[in-house]
Formats: C-alpha cells, structure tokens, sequence
C-alpha cells in the first residue's frame, strides 16, 4: 500500500575515500536531512509513519549515507529493501555511487594517513580492491554515478548542489543591518557600504530627534542628489551577489549600511535595500545595531562650513 505524502530520499554510498562526507555536508548545509552509516535494519523503521501524523521533518528530503563499514551492510539486501520501500510504500528513492579511481584513493590514504576500513592491517590497495568487488552490484544498480578521480572538495559540492537543489532549500540566511561607524564596525558583516556620502540630518535641528523610521528623515536623505544613483548601484550589486553566494554554498550573508552614529542614514537605506530586496524575492531579515543609542554632536563631527562662511569675531587673530 502506497502511503500518503511519500519521501524524497537519496541514497550515497560508494569507495571510502571518495567523498561521501563531502557529498553529505553539502546537502546539509542545502537543508537536507541528512544520517550516515545507518545500519540497514533501521531504514525500514526510520521511514515507518509517525504516530498521530508525518514527523517535522516528513517535508525535507532525506539523504542517508552508507557504505562497506555500515553495521550489517550487504548490497544484494540492500538493494531489495530499496525496490520495495520504492513498490509497496511509493517512496522516491535514487541512489548516488561515488566512484575514483584505485590510485587516487591510495594517495588520499597516505596524504590523510587514515586506514582503509577494510584494510586496517594491510595496504590500503588491498582494501581498496575488496571494497570495489563488494560493491559492485550497488555500482551497477546505481542510478546515479560521479566519478571524484579528477574532483577536489569543493567542485565536490558545488556539482552536487546544483544537481540536488529543491526549491526553497538551501537558501542563505540574508540579514541587512545598519551601524554607527563612531562605535565600531559589525564583527559578522559579509558587505559593509559606507552611507556617509549621504546629506546627514543629525544637523538638522528638527529631524536630529528623529531616525532613518521617520518619514521626514527619510525624505531627506533621499533628497541628496546622489541618492538615486546610488541606491541604483547598490541594488544591482547585491542582486549580482547574493545567487552567487547561494551557488557557493554561503549559509549566512550579513550586508550592513554603516553612517556616522547608526540613527539616520543607515537605518534609512537599510530599511529601504531590505523592501527592495524581497520584492526580488529574497526574505532578508532586519537589525538596527545602534539605533537605541544617545544622538551626540562629537560622534557626528562638525558640518561642513565653506571658508567664505567663516567670518572672524572681533579680537580674533586671523592666522
């Protein structure tokens, strides 16, 4: 009988040495569920329904590592369990075989100075040529093979997170925040951009209360004349970036727009990326560093005075 809502699961197994731990920290980091070296008796049990309904994780594909050193492993048993739990209960199950060549795994051996775990007393060609023989009829049953001879880690990963991809998996977690520069810049920043080109209404009196919330503050910055082009420039940064991020396979992406004290221009454009951004369809998170923080004259600087404003006091010697 077919149960309802069956899973999607992905088998790795293959040559120790190949990868398979690579492969498995990828999907993770995808948002896959993710157990190595189950033994096989308890596939049957991990994928039996949950009492009173599907389990939290029910909605996230599975990936369940195994291999030569897995507790009761045997790929003809193996390979039966997998055709019925596909027949009987309609689970959607490939299987990834990891291959590489018998050299290279020697020479991963011997850089990593690991035991084959097949060979734990012998050369490591020796378990090597075992493990192939008895993975053999897994090998052939596969229906999907990459062969690592050729691959480092990180090509590793990056193949399988674009093979593996699900939709709404794996995506960053994207925070925008915004900063005072007078009290330090943000320790976790992935981007900092620097708003301080920006007209400051911490100099005018009526807005000096206020923040980059306040629609008049927000008003006045945008009224500088370089805001719109710059803004425009930003935009299209950050949408550049950000899909690139993801296909690196980047879990945490923080952009932080810092100004002077962190009150006005920054929490204003901060506030402003972030609306832009999830109508691109990204979901960005917002924190406002030092918003709660004191306004305060010798944080901000003086305002720029042209010389010709400058006119000296009576009595003041003019050097």
């Amino acid at each position: 009988m077919i149960r309802d809502n069956p899973r999607d699961i992905l088998l790795v197994t293959g040559m120790s040495g190949a990868g398979k731990s690579t492969v498995l920290n990828a999907l993770e980091d995808m948002g896959w569920e993710v157990l190595d070296n189950l033994p096989v008796r308890l596939i049957d049990r991990l994928l039996a329904p949950m009492p009173g309904g599907r389990g939290d994780d029910a909605d996230r594909p599975l990936a369940i590592g195994i291999g030569a050193q897995t507790r009761d492993f045997d790929p003809d048993r193996l390979i039966r369990l997998i055709n019925r739990l596909r027949s009987d209960d309609g689970h959607d199950i490939g299987t990834l075989f990891l291959d590489c060549a018998g050299a290279e795994l020697e020479r991963r051996y011997s850089e990593t100075r690991r035991r084959h775990p097949l060979a734990l007393d012998r050369p490591a060609a020796d378990g090597i040529a075992q493990e192939r023989e008895l993975l053999a009829p897994l090998r052939n049953w596969a229906n999907r093979l990459i062969d690592t001879t050729s691959l480092g880690s990180n090509a590793l990963a990056a193949q399988i997170r674009t093979t593996f991809a699900r939709a709404g998996l794996g995506e960053p977690t994207l925070s925008v925040m915004s900063f005072g520069f007078a009290r330090g810049l943000p320790r976790d920043a992935d981007l900092v951009l620097d708003m301080r080109f920006l007209r400051n209404p911490h100099w005018d009196e009526a807005l000096r209360p206020g923040t980059g919330l306040d629609p008049a503050v927000a008003r006045y910055v945008a009224d500088d004349p370089a805001y719109t082009e710059a803004m425009a420039a930003i935009d299209q940064l950050l949408l550049l970036l950000l899909p690139r991020y993801r296909a690196e396979g980047k879990s945490y992406v923080t952009i932080a727009f810092g100004c002077t004290g962190g009150r006005h221009r920054s929490v204003h454009v901060a506030e402003r990326t972030a609306a832009r951004l999830r109508a691109a369809g990204f979901s960005p998170t917002v924190a406002h560093r030092d918003l709660g923080a004191a306004p305060q004259d010798s944080l901000e600087g003086a305002p720029m005075v042209p010389d010709r404003d400058r006119t000296p006091q009576p009595g003041t010697q003019v050097k």
